[in-house]
């Protein structure tokens, strides 16, 4: 198979357990560009992510590549394995997550073209449209004929493609090495037992405004009677309240949640880019003039500190 057999491959994001829902998102975007969708799980003891994969509708195959060295997520041993399969494909993409924007511009590298980052429509094989200036512009992208597409998919632009789907799943072993340059050290997560930022349907976050870690335990609470997954403005990691992989906007993570609610954020434009996707924006402040409020959906001035208790006390 060369380039021209117009075959898409989405890279699958993971916990080793299951699916990430950017996979699926991904797969949506794949979904619109002509030829094939096969979506690759590279890990180790991923039989039931595989068959997970091969349950989304609009894939038609599955590749399983299982090693040692790809039991966990580290983009030194991933990416060499990617760039491997991705000769017998004409475009291969990954989600704009973390996980993505660390694998694929390696992904990039190696296969010796330029990416094209957070797709948010597809307009032809070659064409589509990505954000440029944080969110304020919008601009057209053109990959030349015959130079293979390496893209992201901007995940707070597509849905989840739907389950239903019946995929084969071949197998294979791993064909790569392991460089010697880089080890995993270990993973950690802050958010506990709390959903996903990313993939969350419910966000509560946090600004500057609450002051300190010991009162950021009040979005903790109501997040979590919520069921939801929190996230803060960039001026509230900065001040330590919180680590930046909780952070939202531009330079952070950009989500599409349901609901999303914003305690004491002014609204930057860096942080409305990661969240004018959302279904449902309610905004908390005791400015009445913060910008938030022009994209929020209901806005409500008033002292953050009286307003989450009697949220709580309403739920």
């Amino acid at each position: 198979m060369s380039t021209n057999d117009k075959h898409v491959l989405v890279i699958a994001e993971h916990d080793g357990q299951s699916l990430n829902a950017s996979t699926a998102r991904t797969v949506h975007c794949a979904s619109r560009i002509e030829g094939e969708v096969h979506v690759a799980v590279l890990g180790k003891d991923i039989d039931s992510v595989a068959e997970e994969a091969a349950k989304i509708e609009g894939v038609n195959k599955v590749i399983a590549v299982s090693g040692d060295h790809l039991a966990d997520p580290l983009a030194a041993n991933l990416a060499p394995e990617i760039a491997s399969l991705a000769e017998d494909y004409s475009h291969v993409l990954g989600p704009s997550t973390t996980f993505g924007k660390d694998v694929m511009p390696r992904v990039a590298a190696l296969l010796g073209v330029n990416q094209v980052s957070d797709i948010m429509s597809v307009e032809g094989e070659r064409q589509f449209k990505r954000p440029i200036y944080a969110g304020n512009a919008i601009v057209d992208v053109t990959v030349p004929d015959g130079v293979k597409v390496v893209a992201t998919a901007r995940a707070a632009s597509w849905s989840q493609a739907e389950a239903g789907g019946s995929a084969e799943i071949e197998k294979r072993s791993a064909t790569t090495e392991p460089p010697g340059h880089t080890r995993f050290v270990g993973l950690k997560a802050g958010g506990g037992e709390r959903p996903d930022l990313q993939s969350a349907p419910r966000v509560v976050s946090g600004g500057r405004a609450l002051g300190s870690s010991e009162n950021f335990e009040l979005v903790f609470k109501l997040a979590d009677k919520l069921g939801a997954a929190v996230g803060a403005s960039r001026a509230a990691v900065d001040a330590g309240y919180v680590p930046n992989d909780m952070q939202v906007g531009q330079t952070g993570k950009i989500i599409s949640p349901e609901l999303y609610m914003a305690f004491g954020i002014s609204g930057a434009i860096q942080h409305i880019t990661g969240i004018k996707d959302a279904g449902t924006i309610v905004a908390i402040n005791k400015d009445p003039e913060a910008p938030i409020f022009e994209i929020a959906d209901i806005g409500l001035v008033g002292d953050l500190f009286s307003i989450i208790p009697e949220i709580e006390e309403q739920l």
